[in-house]
C-alpha cells in the first residue's frame, strides 16, 4: 500500500503529485528512491481480521485495520446452524440405512456407524467450544 500526503494510492491506477500525472503502471514500474523523492511512503498492510468474527474497516494510513466484535450470541446462532446444516447434508445419504435397520433390522456397517458418530462429535465441536467459554479467548487472537 503507498500513501501520498494521506491518501491511498491504488496501484495500476494513475494519480497527480505536485502538478504532475503519473500513469497506472508507475507505481509498480518505479524505484522506491524515485517514490521517495515525490513524497510515497510505503506502508506494509497487517493481516485483515476474519470478516466472519469482526466487522472489518479500512486498511487504515498506518496499514492496520479497524476490527469490531461481531456479537457472540448472534455469532453461536450463525455457526451453530452452520454446523447443523452440514451435519444434516452429511448425514442423508446414509440414512436411508437407519430406517432399513428400523424397518426390517439390517444391520448398519461398521464403517457407516463410525462415519456418522465422526460427523455428529465434529459438528457438535462448535457449542462444546462456547460452554468452555474459548470462543472469546479465539475472538481475541484475531
Amino acid at each position: 500500500m503507498f500513501l501520498l500526503e494521506g491518501r491511498i494510492l491504488q496501484l495500476d491506477t494513475p494519480f497527480e503529485a505536485n502538478g504532475t500525472s503519473y500513469p497506472s503502471n508507475w507505481l509498480r514500474l518505479a524505484s522506491p528512491e524515485e517514490r521517495a523523492a515525490i513524497g510515497i511512503i510505503e506502508v506494509v498492510e497487517q493481516p485483515r481480521p476474519d470478516d466472519r468474527f469482526f466487522f472489518v474497516s479500512g486498511p487504515n494510513d498506518d496499514g492496520s485495520w479497524t476490527a469490531i466484535p461481531k456479537d457472540l450470541d448472534g455469532l453461536k446462532k450463525t455457526w451453530s446452524a452452520q454446523f447443523k446444516q452440514m451435519a444434516y447434508s452429511m448425514l442423508l445419504p446414509s440414512d436411508w440405512m437407519i430406517v432399513r435397520k428400523q424397518e426390517i433390522n439390517t444391520d448398519i456397517p461398521a464403517d457407516w456407524t463410525s462415519y456418522r458418530e465422526a460427523v455428529r462429535t465434529t459438528t457438535a465441536l462448535p457449542s462444546a467450544i462456547w460452554k468452555r467459554r474459548q470462543i472469546l479467548r479465539l475472538l481475541s487472537l484475531q
